[in-house]
């Protein structure tokens, strides 16, 4: 069966499905000779060529697509490239034959934690469409009391500069002096939101982790700055619970594997700083 163009090469990773129709519109695209048009649709059987490369349509259902869970350290940055010659999160991926790494959402440079990346543009978009209302879960230290009556207006909402916002969950994780750990869940992914939720009711957060994004939680044996692959039962959970349908089958991995042992024996890139402990799930 055809599918539109811009999902079809999404799904290889060249970029994401607006980036691609933006390619299009701008003539970068050919299919069996002719200038690609925003509604074209194909099949494997045709050619589609971009910026004069020839790319390989695969059926969806024969090649599942990759995800990596990367542990991001403070410092680095979420782009392909930094005019500041900045270390960035893509600097310690693997390398893939083909399409490239997608990133799912983004964390700012002073927060560490779980980054999502895939070979899959669409798989990536609906992991952060907002419609999808997809769980993130944070660990925060916060400097300083705070009191009950904090707890509920987080909760119950706060208006910020770009709209209301809110933590669908707190948990008090504890903490010691001054410090306090707290675990919060939203379901939203704008720039600096679990920052800007803390700062509006006068608290200042001295440390953010993200531990979980959807139903992948970050792996505590992975160090800081190193990386690892879902295996295709994890990528399945992961794509059900965003309404996409599962894979069935596999492809041989040999070279993924042993880039994959390498990466989790190295040393981590920086010294492995104190998690605060998981708070009991709520009932």
């Amino acid at each position: 069966m055809s599918e539109k163009l811009q999902k079809v090469l999404a799904r290889t990773g060249l970029g994401s499905r607006r980036e691609i129709e933006e390619w299009i519109d701008a003539g970068r695209i050919v299919v069996n000779g002719k200038v690609a048009k925003l509604g074209d649709r194909v099949t494997e059987a045709d050619q589609v060529v971009v910026d004069k490369k020839r790319i390989e349509i695969v059926a969806t259902d024969l090649v599942p697509p990759r995800v990596l869970i990367y542990h991001k350290p403070e410092g680095q940055i979420c782009t392909q490239d930094d005019p500041e010659g900045r270390e960035t999160v893509f600097t310690h991926l693997p390398n893939v034959r083909s399409g490239r790494w997608v990133m799912v959402g983004r964390l700012d440079i002073n927060t560490s934690g779980l980054l999502l990346f895939t070979t899959d543009g669409e798989f990536a978009n609906h992991l952060m469409h907002p419609s999808r209302q997809v769980e993130r879960e944070y660990a925060v230290r916060v400097f300083g009391q705070v009191s009950p009556e904090t707890l509920l207006n987080l909760k119950a909402g706060v208006k910020l500069e770009d709209g209301m916002a809110k933590f669908d969950h707190i948990v008090d994780a504890g903490g010691e002096g001054s410090n306090h750990w707290y675990h919060v869940i939203l379901k939203e992914g704008r720039n600096r939101e679990v920052r800007r939720l803390w700062e509006s009711q006068g608290v200042k957060v001295s440390r953010l982790i993200r531990v979980r994004f959807a139903n992948i939680a970050l792996p505590r044996a992975l160090h800081i700055g190193r990386w690892d692959e879902l295996s295709l039962e994890q990528v399945n959970s992961l794509r059900e619970s965003v309404g996409m349908a599962a894979h069935e089958t596999e492809k041989p991995v040999l070279r993924h594997q042993v880039a994959r042992r390498r990466n989790i024996t190295a040393k981590p890139v920086a010294a492995k700083k104190r998690m605060p402990k998981r708070p009991v799930k709520r009932k």
